[in-house]
C-alpha cells in the first residue's frame, strides 16, 4: 500500500463581497478589489500563466464567488481599475526619485516599479478579463473553477427563513454560468459552513462536491474509516471533502505559519501611512485619512524590534525553503496515510485566496514553487483537483457531515454571534417577503417586474455573510452596517412599488438609478430569478399571508441610531 499514489489537493477560495459605486469617482470600499487585483488575482495569474508555458503542470482547485466574478467582469470597475494601477504606477516612479541614492530603499522602490510594470503586463495580455484568463487555464484541464452561494450568504444562518436557502444555492450556480460562461460541478459553501438541514438543497442546485472543516468529517454520522483524508458522500449524493489540519496549521498559524517569517514583507507599513500627504500624489480618502497605496518598504522582522528594510530577493529564497518544508511535510504525511489507508489517501489543503499575495506578499511565490518541488518528487505524491480525484476514485463512503464551518470555534458565533446578532431577524423577514411578493406577483411585466427583480437582487446582497463578518472584526463596521439598512430599505420600498403597481415620475427615475447601481445579476432573467423563490420551499407563514417587511426598525447593534444616518440616494 505505501506504493500507492497519493495525492494533494490544494484549494484557493476566492470571494469579495459586491461593492460598486458609480455615483463616487473613487469610492473607498472598491478599493478592496482593486488592491486584490493587483496584489492577489493579477499575481496568480501570472503564475499560472507561466507554469503553463515553461512547466511546471500544475492542478488547482479555485472558487470564485458570484460577487467576485461580477466585478471581475464590470466595465466600470475595470475602468476604475485600470486608472488605479496607473496611479500606483506612477507612485512608484515618484518614489525611485525621491529615494534615488538611498542605499536603503532605492532597490525597494525600483523593485515595485517593476512588479506593477509586471502586473500591468498581464492584465493587458489578458485584455483586462482576469475571470477569461481563469477559465483558459480551467479548459486545459490546470484549474478547476467552483462557485458559491449566490452572494456568500452563510447558509446556517438562514435556517430560521428556509425559503431563502435555495435561492442562495441555485442562483448562484446560475449566475456563474452566466458570469464566467461554464457551468461548475462543485461549490464552495460560503465560510465552509454546513447544516445537514439543507444536504438536499446543495444536490438539487447541481453541486455536486464541495469542502468542509475537519470536523465535519471527523463528526460525520456514521463515523468514516479514513477520517478526513478521503471524502464521504451523503445520502443526496454530495460528496464532502474535508479540510487537512496540518497542512492548515503550517500556512494560517500566527505563531508557526510561513507567512510570520520575519523576512517577509510586512504588510501593515505602508508609506500611505508613513509619508507626508503631498509625496502621495492624491492617494489618500476624500476626508483625508490615511489609504494602503501597496508600497511597503519594511519586512516583519519580529515582535518588538525595529523593522528593517524589506529584501525581495531574501524573501523570495524563504518562499522556495517554505515551499520545499511544505511538500517534504506532505510526503511524510502521506506516506504514514498510504500505509494504513484502503484507498488512495487525499490532502486538501483550502485557503482565502487573498491570503497568496494580499496579506502574503510572496504566496504566490510560494505557490509556485510548491508545484515545481511536487514534480521533482518520485515518490507517487500527485497534485489533484477535487473534481479529478472524485472521477478517478468515484466509490466513497457514505456519510452525512456534522454541522460546523471553519469559523473561529467550528460553528457560527462570527456571523451570528453578539457583535452581529441583530442583523439576522431583518435578513429573515425580508427573505419571507420576498418569497411572498414573488409568489403572489410572478407574473409582473414592465417596470412593476423589473422592480420585482431589483427587489430580489437588494435581498440578494442583504443576506451576504460579510457584513456580520465585518462588524464581528469591527473593521470596515460603518460600511457594513449601512450596506445593511440600504439594501433591507430599498427592497421594502421596491415590493411596495410591486404591490401598488404604480411606478412613474420620481419613482420611475429611481428605479432606473437603482438597477444601474446594484446591477448585480443582471445577466439573470427575471423568470431565472423568481423561479428560484417559487420553487423555495414553504416557510412558517400562512401560504397567502402578508410578512413584515424588513427594516423598519434596524438600528446598529449597541449604537446609537442617529450615527447610522447616511444619505444613500433612498427615496423619501
Amino acid at each position: 500500500m505505501s506504493n500507492r499514489r497519493s495525492y494533494l489537493a490544494l484549494v484557493l477560495h476566492a470571494h469579495l463581497p459586491f461593492v460598486r459605486h458609480p455615483e463616487h469617482a473613487r469610492h473607498l470600499e472598491e478599493r478592496w478589489l482593486y488592491e486584490a487585483l493587483v496584489e492577489c488575482y493579477l499575481p496568480l495569474l501570472d503564475a499560472f500563466d507561466r507554469m503553463a508555458e515553461k512547466g511546471p503542470t500544475f492542478a488547482l482547485t479555485m472558487s470564485v464567488t458570484p460577487p467576485l466574478a461580477a466585478m471581475l467582469k464590470d466595465e466600470l470597475l475595470r475602468r476604475r481599475f485600470d486608472e488605479y494601477l496607473g496611479r500606483v504606477e506612477a507612485l512608484a516612479q515618484k518614489e525611485m526619485g525621491r529615494l534615488y541614492g538611498d542605499a536603503r530603499f532605492a532597490p525597494i522602490a525600483t523593485f515595485y516599479r517593476e512588479h506593477f510594470a509586471r502586473m500591468r503586463a498581464v492584465w493587458d495580455r489578458h485584455g483586462g478579463d482576469v475571470v477569461g484568463g481563469f477559465v483558459r487555464h480551467w479548459d486545459a484541464g490546470r484549474l478547476d473553477l467552483l462557485t458559491c452561494s449566490a452572494t456568500h450568504c452563510y447558509l446556517p444562518g438562514m435556517l430560521p427563513a428556509r425559503g431563502g436557502i435555495r435561492p442562495q444555492l441555485e442562483l448562484g450556480v446560475r449566475g456563474f454560468e452566466r458570469i464566467v460562461g461554464r457551468t461548475p460541478t462543485g461549490a464552495w459553501l460560503a465560510e465552509c459552513a454546513y447544516d445537514p438541514s439543507f444536504d438536499s438543497e446543495i444536490a438539487r442546485a447541481g453541486i455536486r462536491f464541495t469542502v468542509v472543516d475537519t470536523h465535519g468529517v471527523l463528526h460525520a454520522r456514521p463515523r468514516p474509516p479514513f477520517g478526513p483524508h478521503a471524502p464521504v458522500c451523503s445520502e443526496s449524493g454530495v460528496a464532502f471533502f474535508a479540510r487537512d489540519v496540518e497542512s492548515g496549521k503550517e500556512v494560517w498559524s500566527r505563531e508557526v505559519g510561513y507567512p510570520g517569517d520575519a523576512y517577509y514583507r510586512d504588510f501593515y507599513r505602508d508609506i500611505g501611512f508613513d509619508l507626508p500627504e503631498p509625496d502621495l500624489m492624491g492617494e489618500v480618502a476624500a476626508d483625508g485619512s490615511r489609504l494602503m497605496t501597496g508600497l511597503k518598504y519594511f519586512r516583519i522582522t519580529g515582535r518588538d524590534a525595529e523593522k528593517l528594510p524589506y529584501q525581495p530577493g531574501v524573501a523570495r529564497e524563504r518562499a522556495m525553503q517554505h515551499a520545499n518544508d511544505f511538500v517534504a511535510k506532505r510526503a511524510k504525511q502521506l506516506k504514514s496515510l498510504a500505509q494504513t489507508m484502503s484507498q488512495p489517501p487525499i490532502v486538501v489543503a483550502p485557503y482565502d485566496a487573498e491570503l497568496f499575495g494580499h496579506w502574503w506578499f510572496e504566496g504566490p511565490i510560494f505557490l509556485e514553487a510548491v508545484y515545481r518541488k511536487l514534480a521533482d518528487l518520485a515518490d507517487g505524491i500527485e497534485a489533484i483537483t477535487l473534481r479529478e480525484y472524485l472521477q478517478r476514485h468515484p466509490v466513497c463512503t457514505q456519510a452525512t457531515p456534522s454541522a460546523s464551518s471553519w469559523g473561529a470555534g467550528g460553528y457560527g458565533v462570527v456571523w451570528v454571534g453578539r457583535e452581529a446578532a441583530w442583523i439576522w431577524r431583518h435578513v429573515h423577514h425580508a427573505t419571507r417577503y420576498t418569497r411572498w411578493l414573488v409568489q403572489n406577483h410572478r407574473g409582473a411585466e414592465g417596470t412593476a417586474g423589473r422592480a420585482l427583480d431589483q427587489a430580489i437582487r437588494e435581498l440578494l446582497l442583504l443576506q451576504s455573510s460579510d457584513w456580520p463578518f465585518i462588524l464581528k472584526m469591527g473593521t470596515a463596521t460603518r460600511y457594513a452596517e449601512a450596506r445593511l439598512r440600504v439594501h433591507a430599505h430599498r427592497l421594502r420600498h421596491l415590493g411596495h412599488l410591486v404591490e401598488t403597481g404604480t411606478i412613474e415620475g420620481s419613482e420611475l427615475a429611481w428605479l432606473d438609478d437603482l438597477c444601474a447601481r446594484d446591477n448585480f445579476f443582471q445577466a439573470l432573467t427575471g423568470d431565472e430569478l423568481r423561479r428560484a423563490f417559487v420553487e423555495s420551499p414553504v416557510t412558517s407563514e400562512p401560504e397567502g399571508a402578508r410578512p413584515r417587511p424588513a427594516g423598519r426598525t434596524m438600528n446598529a447593534g449597541p449604537r446609537p441610531a442617529e450615527l447610522m444616518t447616511i444619505d444613500w440616494g433612498d427615496p423619501p
